[in-house]
C-alpha cells in the first residue's frame, strides 16, 4: 500500500516542479500564495469531514476524489500540453494533495493495526514507503520523454487507485480479525486548525516548535527559488527539466534510505534530538555561503541534495519526536496546525521576502540572508531540542 502511494506521489513531484518553472520563476511567489490559500480552504473541509466520517470511509472517498481530479488534469494536458494555467492549477493542487492524502494513510494504520502488529510491521511499512519514494522519480525520469506529463498523471492515478484496492483489503482483513487486542482507537479524528493555533500560542514549548518549522520553511523556500532560477537558466526544455528534478529526487531518496537505516536511530539514541535538529541548519549556513560566491548548477545540486537528505533523514524524525511528550489531543491539534498553517504560511512569507530581495538585483544577498536564517534556525533547534531531551516542555 505505502509503496504504491509513495510511488504515485513521487511520480508527480518532478512534474509539479517543472510546472513551477514553466509558469515563470518570477511568478513562483504567487503559486506559494495560492497554495497557502488553498490549504486554508481545504483544511477546514477536511477537518469537518474527519470529524464526521470514520477513517475507513474518509480515506477511500479522498482517494477517489483525488483520482478524478488527476484524470481531469491528465486529459487537460493531453488536449493542451502547453497551457500554463493548467500547469499552475496542477502545482497548487499537488501541493495540497501531498499534505492530506499521505497523512490519512498513516492515520488508517492506527485503525487496522494494534500496537504489537505496528511494532512488528513498522520496518516493512517504512521500507515500502522509502522504496516507493525512490521508484517514483526513477519512473518519472524514464517515462517523461515517451509519455509526456499527461501520461505520467494517468500512471500515477492508476497507482493511487491500486492503493485504494489495498486499503479496502486491509479494512476487510481487520474486520475478519475481530476486535483489537489493545482496544479500539477513536474512529473519528476531529479538531480544527484554529484550536491548534490557540494551543500553540498558549504554550512556550509549542511556540518554539512552530518557530523551528517556520525557519525550516524559510531556508527551504530560499533554496527552492534558487533551484528554480538556476534550472530554468540551465535547461530550457520542459522534458529535460522534469528529468533533472526526477534525478535529484532519486538521489535524495536513495541517500535518505541509507542514512535512515544506519545513522538516524543511532544519532537519536546516542546524541539526542538536539543533533537531529541542528546538524542540517549548521550545514546550510555553509551551503548558502557557497551559493553566495558561486551560484552554479553543480553547487546548487550539491547543497539541495544535502539539505533534502538531511531534512528527511534527520530533521523530520527529530521534528516528529518533539511531539512525543504531549497528550494525544494537543499532539493532534497542534501538529495539524503547524503542518498546515505554519508550514504553508511560512512558505508564502518566505517566497515574498525572497522576491523582494531578488528584485534588488543581487543574488548573493539572497544567499547571505538565507545563511543568516539558517543560523537562527540552528539556535532555535538547539533550544527546543534541549527542552525535549530534558523533558522540559512546560516552561518557557
Amino acid at each position: 500500500m505505502f509503496f504504491l502511494l509513495f510511488t504515485s506521489w513521487f511520480m508527480l513531484r518532478p512534474v509539479r516542479e517543472m510546472f513551477g518553472v514553466a509558469g515563470g520563476v518570477d511568478n513562483l511567489q504567487w503559486l506559494f500564495t495560492a497554495t497557502f490559500a488553498a490549504t486554508l480552504i481545504v483544511a477546514p473541509v477536511y477537518g469537518w469531514a474527519a470529524g464526521r466520517l470514520p477513517r475507513r470511509r474518509l480515506l477511500p472517498l479522498a482517494y477517489l476524489v483525488s483520482s478524478v481530479v488527476m484524470i481531469g488534469f491528465g486529459v487537460s494536458l493531453a488536449l493542451d500540453p502547453g497551457n500554463v494555467w493548467v500547469g499552475r492549477l496542477f502545482y497548487v493542487w499537488a501541493s495540497v494533495f501531498n499534505l492530506f492524502v499521505i497523512s490519512i494513510a498513516w492515520s488508517l494504520l492506527a485503525d487496522v493495526l494494534d500496537r504489537d502488529q505496528s511494532q512488528r510491521m513498522f520496518g516493512q511499512i517504512a521500507a515500502g514507503a522509502s522504496l516507493g519514494g525512490l521508484t517514483g522519480p526513477v519512473l518519472s525520469g524514464l517515462l517523461i520523454a515517451p509519455l509526456g506529463e499527461a501520461g505520467l498523471l494517468f500512471i500515477s492515478t492508476g497507482l493511487l487507485l491500486s492503493t485504494l484496492v489495498c486499503v479496502l483489503w486491509l479494512l476487510r482483513w481487520r474486520d475478519r480479525m475481530g476486535p483489537r487486542r489493545d482496544g479500539p482507537t477513536p474512529e473519528r479524528i476531529g479538531g480544527s486548525i484554529w484550536g491548534g493555533l490557540r494551543l500553540i500560542i498558549a504554550s512556550p514549548y509549542l511556540l518554539a516548535v512552530a518557530a523551528f518549522v517556520l525557519l525550516l520553511t524559510s531556508v527551504t523556500t530560499f533554496l527552492y527559488f534558487e533551484q528554480a532560477r538556476i534550472v530554468s537558466e540551465t535547461f530550457a526544455d520542459r522534458t529535460r527539466q522534469t528529468q533533472v528534478f526526477a534525478t535529484i529526487d532519486a538521489v535524495v531518496q536513495a541517500s535518505t534510505i541509507g542514512i535512515q537505516l544506519f545513522l538516524t536511530g543511532w544519532i537519536a539514541r546516542r546524541l539526542g534530538v538536539v543533533v537531529l535538529l541542528t546538524a542540517v541548519p549548521v550545514i546550510m549556513v555553509f551551503g548558502f555561503g557557497l551559493l553566495a560566491f558561486a551560484a552554479t548548477f553543480p553547487i546548487l545540486v550539491f547543497v539541495m541534495v544535502v539539505r533534502r537528505v538531511g531534512e528527511y533523514a534527520l530533521v523530520r524524525p527529530g521534528r516528529e519526536m518533539l511531539f512525543s511528550p504531549l497528550d494525544l489531543e494537543t499532539k493532534y491539534k497542534a501538529k495539524n496546525a503547524i503542518d498546515t498553517v505554519v508550514y504553508r504560511g511560512g512558505d508564502m512569507m518566505s517566497a515574498w521576502l525572497n522576491t523582494g530581495i531578488a528584485s534588488l538585483g543581487a543574488a548573493w544577498l539572497v544567499a547571505l540572508l538565507g545563511g543568516l536564517i539558517a543560523g537562527v534556525w540552528a539556535a532555535v533547534g538547539w533550544n527546543v531540542g534541549r527542552r525535549h531531551d530534558r523533558s522540559d516542555v512546560g516552561r518557557a
